[in-house]
């Protein structure tokens, strides 16, 4: 009690000296009720040290007591001002470890050898600029590999042209360097040039099996089976050193069964060419793509990344395979006469769900189509999918059953004229003829270039009177290839040092561009490559170096054989602008015309005016062979070529074409 009045009093004083007024007497309830908040807790308030608070130094200090010996303890510890500048401080430290982290983590490329001498080069001889065709070399200096041999589709001018294979005239060059071929997957623009390779030179093929199975039934029509002692199944996640390259197949997706991409390393770095692809977390086989290799190379340190362009202004994610099966479901169900389902040969998978959901329904199985019935049953006898053979039935045997217990699965889904489904379309199919009660499935996407191919059979088809299933069914096609976010996850998970965009036209990989840099790719280290364009990397730097001759092969398919480009030229000129026949008699020494010549056009006028048309040539040759020189008349190649520029030079003014004139001319 005697000490607490001391205190109170204490208190009293300060607070008059401070305040200047005289001290109020209060009632003890009332100090009881408000005692001094500081009084008895120096350690335990932030506010202890702020002046309003501080004792009177006139006051009298108690000698003796327990708040002195807290006053004392608190007095000895470090302030609350130096407690904050040291956690903030430890803040700091740590906030730049972990920047330092992430650059690390994202920057794995920093662990690339910048004082090595060795360096890569690519040269990608099809699939840029184009979608088809993909053929690329990878080259050091004592060896080079082949990624791909595809094929191409030719536009609708390339008259009689089936395919398009890539100009082989850099392999040629190469030839002694070039250690084997690896393949990413079957689709025939990654394999469909091969036997057309194999015909002139050869060199060991490594592939997983499927893609193996579908080369070698290529070689069988091309009479080249004993070639396929050069095949060399590979196993996925397993190194196979080829010349100066050690490569691994990564598991990929995509719209075909077994897909990779490729983990090219050389002492200059490691290169990873994703090939077709998508990320679909639930495939019909189970087979998710392998995430975990791509990281694994991204943690080593990637030189370079070379990813599927085709779907680059597609935002999002592209739907997961298995979507059509539910669309298959719904059609099946309500079908009440045949199925007759159209894809591509190649995709297995679809047409894996298309036979699932017709067996399910009770209906047998009819496979209409060369390429169609080569790639299914091939799928089946490596074990790839799994049916019993007893469901299926032969064209002729179609007849035989009722309409709701068949469906036919065949090609032409891109409208070619020597499918199975256009031949059905026009009444011209030996077995199948399209039915009022039909449904049919087109379970593809047009191809650029063959929009109007498809069209074609669209519009057969329902003229037919048939139930046609295309674009108006939103999950009855899926895109193989990535969207932006799935090239987005591929280029988080490698971390590449540059980036090549690759397989699509110009506009998509400047739009894959535009991705990767929002992905941290600086703008310097993406180069965008052509055809024919030989780019050189080394951790130091990517640059083009040269460029070399590509081109188109034209292939009459029918007959598996090239056609020469100047025939395709002159098929071309004739189509556009007609063609024009002469033949004529004339007389050297009097320098005139012997009888009427003969003229003959075709595509240029029409044939009411063929009559005036050839008395117009007629004087036109007449003035022609009056004023022609007399040594001109002496050599009758030369007066041909003349003649054929002094019509062509007519025609042009009065029609603005150039036909083709095939002039004949008998000098007597």
């Amino acid at each position: 009690m005697e000490e607490n009045k001391k205190q109170n009093e204490t208190g009293n004083q300060a607070n008059k000296q401070e305040t200047g007024k005289p001290e109020v007497a209060k009632k003890p309830q009332q100090r009881r009720k408000k005692p001094a908040p500081h009084a008895n807790k120096v350690n335990e308030n932030p506010n202890a040290n702020k002046p309003a608070n501080k004792p009177n130094p006139n006051a009298k200090k108690p000698n003796t007591g327990k708040n002195n010996r807290k006053f004392q303890s608190a007095k000895n510890k470090p302030s609350t001002l130096e407690g904050t500048e040291k956690w903030q401080n430890d803040m700091r430290r740590t906030i730049e470890a972990n920047q330092k982290m992430h650059k690390d983590r994202l920057q794995r490329f920093n662990q690339l050898d910048l004082g090595t001498d060795a360096k890569i080069r690519i040269t990608p001889l099809g699939g840029l600029g184009e979608i088809g065709g993909n053929i690329c070399v990878f080259e050091t200096d004592t060896s080079a590999i082949i990624l791909d041999v595809g094929m191409s589709f030719p536009s609708e001018d390339m008259h009689g042209v089936d395919i398009l294979v890539p100009d082989f005239s850099y392999l040629r060059t190469i030839k002694s360097k070039i250690k084997g071929i690896i393949i990413s997957h079957a689709h025939e623009d990654h394999i469909g040039a091969l036997p057309y390779l194999f015909k002139e030179m050869q060199f060991p093929i490594y592939a997983t099996p499927l893609p193996l199975g579908m080369i070698a039934n290529k070689f069988d029509e091309h009479g080249l089976k004993a070639q396929k002692k050069l095949f060399r199944p590979v196993e996925k996640r397993k190194v196979i050193k080829i010349g100066d390259f050690k490569v691994e197949w990564l598991h990929i997706t995509h719209s075909i069964i077994d897909a990779s991409s490729l983990a090219i390393t050389t002492d200059a770095g490691t290169i990873i060419h994703t090939g077709d692809f998508k990320i679909d977390h639930t495939p019909i086989d189970g087979y998710v793509t392998d995430l975990n290799r791509f990281a694994y190379y991204g943690e080593k340190g990637v030189l370079a990344l070379l990813s599927d362009s085709t779907n680059s202004y597609k935002e999002g994610i592209t739907r997961s395979e298995s979507t059509v099966g539910k669309t298959f479901d719904a059609i099946f169900s309500k079908a009440r006469g045949r199925v007759i389902m159209s894809t591509f040969s190649s995709n297995i998978h679809r047409v894996y769900q298309a036979i699932e959901h017709g067996v399910k329904y009770g209906r047998k199985v009819c496979v209409i189509g060369r390429s169609m019935e080569r790639n299914l049953f091939t799928a089946l006898d490596l074990g790839y999918i799994d049916f019993d053979k007893s469901i299926f039935i032969d064209p002729h045997e179609v007849n035989k059953y009722s309409d709701k217990d068949v469906l036919i699965v065949t090609t032409g889904s891109q409208g070619e004229t020597m499918s199975a489904l256009y031949r059905m379309a026009t009444d011209e199919h030996r077995h199948i003829k399209i039915k009022t009660s039909d449904q049919i499935i087109i379970s593809a996407k047009a191809i650029p270039g063959n929009e109007s191919s498809v069209s074609k059979v669209l519009n057969f088809l329902l003229k037919s009177g048939a139930n046609v299933a295309y674009q108006d069914f939103s999950e009855i096609h899926v895109s193989g290839h990535a969207a932006q976010e799935e090239q987005k996850l591929i280029l988080r998970l490698t971390k590449p040092k540059f980036f090549l965009p690759v397989h699509g036209e110009y506009n998509h990989i400047v739009k894959h561009k535009e991705t990767a840099i929002s992905c941290g790719i600086p703008a310097r280290n993406i180069l965008l490559m052509s055809d024919g364009d030989q780019v050189e990397l080394c951790p130091k730097y990517v640059k083009k170096v040269k460029s070399v001759k590509v081109g188109k092969v034209y292939i009459d398919n029918q007959i598996n054989q090239q056609i020469s480009s100047d025939v395709v030229i002159d098929r071309q000129k004739m189509a556009d602008a007609g063609l024009v026949m002469i033949v004529a008699q004339i007389d050297k020494s009097e320098q005139k015309l012997i009888g009427k010549p003969k003229v003959v056009s075709y595509g240029l006028v029409p044939d009411s005016k063929d009559h005036v048309f050839s008395k117009e040539m007629e004087g036109i040759i007449d003035q022609f062979i009056i004023n022609a020189k007399k040594e001109l008349l002496q050599n009758t190649r030369a007066l041909e070529n003349e003649l054929r520029q002094v019509v062509r030079k007519h025609i042009f003014r009065k029609m603005k074409k150039y036909p083709t004139i095939v002039p004949t001319i008998f000098a007597m």
